[in-house]
């Protein structure tokens, strides 16, 4: 009896000695995810402290010592080239800020829109084709912007429409995978009764879209929008090829047309890497801004 119970308490043990290796285990793991998450930290928060600390100073000290330090004169340089910045060339880069901002903000919201009605119709209404559309618009989502830019060009050089705010703009307001996000998350988050019960009440199917079923969809359009806003942007190729006039550059080409200007006039470099962390600042403050709704949505969808 007494081998018998030493058994089966030895037999017991393993499990409890198994227990006891996995809070050890649970903690390494932990903590191999933590140190993962903070070098890939660095590695996108680095260029960006280099921008700050290098935005403090004059030309010759950027190459010079402590690169990724302040200086004693820091904060008044920074003023400095902060005005230096908004005032050279007359005040051009304010001019290149705007565009970026009626590029970006005009356009992911109307892209946002189409994007949002283009993926809802896809979800809720039945129609012959419509299997090959989402194909089409999936399909779309694989062809990279580089490569449509110049069949783009072409066809606005056709129209006149070159060199002109348009061939910037328009483009920007096709989003194939804002189409397609909106689809499966129109399919997922709005009920097939709510919208019955809306048109029973004498609803037209404009205002369901826009009253209750933009509503439902909030969390989906916050990301398009972003989505969209970020890559309008961040454009470049698509104005290089579109734009001649300096005064419709958007801040991305801008930088770069004065960016190859560095040669001949040294004091660009300081004016670039200021316009650099400047333009850098309304992408955070939209998704700093934004970001409750995203919050909000994977809260209803806890719930569901």
């Amino acid at each position: 009896m007494t081998a018998t119970t030493a058994i089966t308490t030895a037999g017991g043990s393993a499990p409890a000695s198994s227990t006891g290796r996995g809070p050890r285990h649970s903690i390494m793991s932990r903590s191999a995810a933590m140190l993962i998450m903070g070098v890939f930290t660095l590695y996108f928060l680095i260029p960006i402290w280099w921008l700050l600390v290098s935005s403090t100073k004059t030309g010759g000290q950027i190459t010079g010592t402590a690169p990724l330090w302040f200086t004693m004169d820091s904060i008044p340089t920074f003023f400095a080239n902060l005005g230096s910045l908004f005032t050279y060339g007359d005040g051009v880069f304010g001019r290149w800020l705007a565009n970026s901002a009626l590029y970006a903000g005009l356009g992911a919201l109307v892209g946002t829109v189409i994007a949002a009605m283009c993926g809802y119709a896809l979800a809720k209404y039945e129609f012959r084709g419509r299997e090959a559309i989402f194909n089409i618009v999936l399909s779309g989502v694989l062809v990279p912007a580089t490569a449509l830019a110049l069949p783009l060009f072409l066809i606005f050089s056709e129209v006149k429409l070159t060199n002109t705010l348009w061939a910037v703009f328009l483009p920007s307001l096709v989003s194939p995978f804002g189409v397609y996000l909106a689809r499966i998350y129109a399919a997922a988050s709005v009920p097939t009764e709510l919208l019955e019960a809306a048109r029973l009440d004498g609803s037209s199917e404009v205002r369901t879209f826009f009253t209750v079923s933009t509503r439902l969809m909030a969390p989906a359009l916050v990301t398009i929008f972003l989505f969209q806003f970020v890559a309008i942007w961040n454009n470049f190729f698509l104005p290089l090829i579109m734009l001649r006039d300096q005064t419709l550059f958007p801040v991305t080409l801008g930088l770069y047309a004065w960016n190859s200007q560095i040669s001949q006039i040294p004091e660009l470099r300081v004016l670039v890497i200021v316009g650099a962390l400047v333009s850098i600042l309304p992408l955070i403050a939209t998704f700093l801004g934004l970001q409750r709704f995203w919050s909000s949505g994977l809260g209803a969808g806890s719930v569901k």
